[in-house]
């Protein structure tokens, strides 16, 4: 409950944050949460009715008399675009307030083309996909971006990220505000699933790690019910932390024994490549693994292991209660996460460990889109923002 509830003095957008669970009240309920009179909810609700935030939703059992009518949150009212941008892929999405998704779309897409081309082509595939739920423009609440590459979460520009020549200091939010004059959230891809997986998945556990491990490897972390970014926007980034395994292994960064020169999809493939193997991707090593090939599975326990040689430290420092393992490498099935496991509970204190899970994603390649579009509610719909727009007519 919001600290203004306690104290009695709640606003529109306070009273909305008590509806924002789906469960229908009535004006007298509302009025015994809050301390309210019911005249003065009674005003409350009639403007969250006038923005369609609030919609009704039924009428109560009578005690005598006319039976009271109920309300609840109206997550149809408006529609968001949520989009996840990787290394090779675009991921877009129009969902509602909620984040169920409406439509979505797959599309091929090299990062490397730059922001404008990127971008460009997410707001026509976007466009598209707001006609396909029969949704117009002037529905669109805002747009939630996720960039594969660190990002300062004040301005929503990319920082020198390692694999996105050009984007450098690009202003994202900018750029898409031309053609969809709504606002736009940007953060680093693997917070955006974090944020996902938990809200969708996980929304009971507060101490929360998501591990994505495909080109890159990173990780998102909520601590207290709190994403995690740090003071410039780099909290996470597991992939350039040294392992014991690394010695003379040359990264991309430029520094050797980096995990992500050991264990990132790039990585295995050029240990399967060189032991013989047709591998020139992830995707090939995910391929070898499902058909049985000893050496790929043999190459992703290691990986995990590698993995967890990190995880342990970041165990012992953070005490998660799960840890999920996603991205396109994660997705390649309980070999990664067996190797991971074998390391985490063998090198973290026992305390630690004593109520920890570590599982595959649930949300798979729709995380970073549940998150983009959480990004977004959660910013437009706080009671603050809520009362603004209110206030505003």
């Amino acid at each position: 409950m919001p600290p203004d509830l306690r104290v009695g003095l709640v606003r529109a957008g306070d009273l909305f944050q008590l509806l924002r669970d789906g469960q229908p009240r009535t004006r007298a309920e509302l009025a015994a949460i809050t301390g309210l009179a019911r005249s003065t909810v009674a005003a409350r609700i009639d403007s969250l009715l006038a923005s369609g935030l609030v919609g009704p939703a039924g009428e109560a059992t009578s005690s005598g008399g006319r039976p009271p009518s109920r309300f609840a949150f109206n997550a149809a009212a408006r529609v968001v675009l949520a989009v996840d941008v990787g290394a090779t892929h675009l991921m877009v999405a129009v969902t509602d307030l909620d984040g169920h998704i409406l439509a979505d779309r797959r599309l091929e897409q090299k990062v490397t083309e730059g922001p404008e081309a990127v971008l460009a082509r997410a707001i026509a595939a976007g466009r598209d996909l707001l006609k396909e739920a029969g949704r117009p423009e002037t529905d669109l609440a805002g747009v939630g971006i996720g960039l594969p590459g660190p990002v300062s979460h004040s301005t929503g520009r990319p920082v020198k990220p390692p694999i996105m020549p050009g984007w450098d200091a690009f202003d994202v939010a900018g750029y898409v505000q031309r053609s969809l004059p709504v606002p736009v959230l940007v953060d680093n891809d693997v917070n955006i699933m974090a944020l996902g997986e938990q809200t969708a998945h996980w929304p009971d556990q507060d101490n929360f790690l998501l591990v994505k491990v495909a080109t890159g490897i990173g990780a998102g972390i909520i601590s207290n019910g709190e994403l995690q970014r740090g003071a410039d926007g780099t909290a996470g980034d597991l992939g350039h932390v040294r392992v014991p395994r690394g010695n003379g292994v040359l990264c991309n960064c430029g520094n050797t024994g980096c995990l992500e020169a050991l264990a990132s999809g790039w990585a295995i493939a050029r240990e399967l490549t060189a032991a013989g193997l047709a591998a020139g991707s992830g995707s090939d090593v995910r391929r070898l693994a499902a058909a049985g090939n000893i050496q790929a599975i043999q190459a992703l326990r290691q990986a995990g292991r590698d993995i967890g040689d990190v995880l342990a430290t970041v165990v012992n420092l953070l005490n998660p209660s799960v840890i999920v393992i996603g991205g396109s490498i994660g997705e390649s099935g309980e070999n990664l996460v067996a190797g991971i496991r074998e390391v985490v509970y063998a090198r973290s204190q026992p305390l630690a460990t004593s109520h920890l899970r570590i599982v595959l994603s649930v949300a798979g390649d729709r995380a970073a889109i549940f998150g983009a579009s959480r990004l977004v509610t959660h910013h437009l719909l706080s009671a603050n923002v809520v009362e603004s727009l209110l206030t505003a007519g």
